[in-house]
């Protein structure tokens, strides 16, 4: 569903993603932490064009990211993306803020919009609060809407930056719970996080990078029972010692 080639990208001088190669197959859900500054979140923008890269290749379903010729907005539109700060319209009613790119860029009729803005919203909790507005609701709804929305495209895969590290501890849970969910129900997943227990619960595999590189690429259980390199053994002895 998503091969990333030898994917390389540079801040003027300073190189921030080095020949980074992986995969995600169609139902897999893959983790990639590491460090702050790691690159993980680069990269993760970088799979639906958020951020160009300068050598190397990405693909989606067959799809080349980093050609000139491919319509971006349009493959967007089929992956699904969850941010940190949940970027929801802050003038729109949360009912709108899903309805408004289905009609939008997918063409549906305002009512057949409506109709599955409000079936998501009851999955993830949140029908009774269709009418309020963002700053009405707490961290963790937000993102909750932020993830209903991201759904409401029917994506072939969802990727997730960081999406529980602006929430206070107790509107965590009820976020990733959500994602849990998705992940039992075969969704294509990609998460950067530093969550580990999301990561021992439900990913299939755990990307760790550290200074722009993917250090290592292995199935959740080989990377929490013995990892290989000695970065991600320091970052996971400090991680799970508290």
């Amino acid at each position: 569903m998503i091969a990333i080639e030898n994917v390389s990208k540079w801040y003027g001088d300073f190189q921030v993603l080095t020949d980074c190669t992986t995969a995600v197959q169609k139902g897999e859900v893959v983790v990639v932490c590491g460090p702050s500054g790691s690159g993980k979140s680069t990269l993760i923008k970088c799979v639906n064009g958020l951020e160009p890269f300068q050598s190397g290749k990405i693909l989606i379903d067959g799809t080349s990211v980093g050609d000139a010729k491919t319509d971006l907005p349009k493959l967007r539109s089929r992956v699904g993306m969850v941010f940190q700060h949940f970027e929801l319209f802050p003038h729109l009613s949360i009912i709108n803020n899903l309805t408004l790119a289905q009609v939008q860029v997918l063409g549906r009729s305002v009512e057949g919009a409506r109709q599955k803005g409000l079936a998501l919203l009851e999955r993830v909790g949140l029908s009774a609060h269709a009418t309020k507005f963002p700053g009405q609701l707490s961290g963790g709804q937000q993102q909750r809407v932020a993830i209903a929305r991201a759904l409401a495209m029917d994506p072939i895969a969802m990727l997730f930056d960081e999406p529980t590290s602006a929430l206070d501890p107790e509107m965590i849970n009820e976020v990733l719970d959500v994602m849990v969910e998705l992940a039992h129900e075969g969704m294509t997943m990609m998460v950067v996080t530093h969550e580990m227990g999301f990561a021992r619960k439900v990913a299939d595999r755990v990307i760790f990078m550290d200074r722009g590189a993917i250090v290592e690429d292995a199935k959740k259980d080989d990377f929490f029972g013995s990892p290989r390199s000695e970065r991600a053994q320091a970052f996971l002895s400090k991680i799970l010692s508290h």
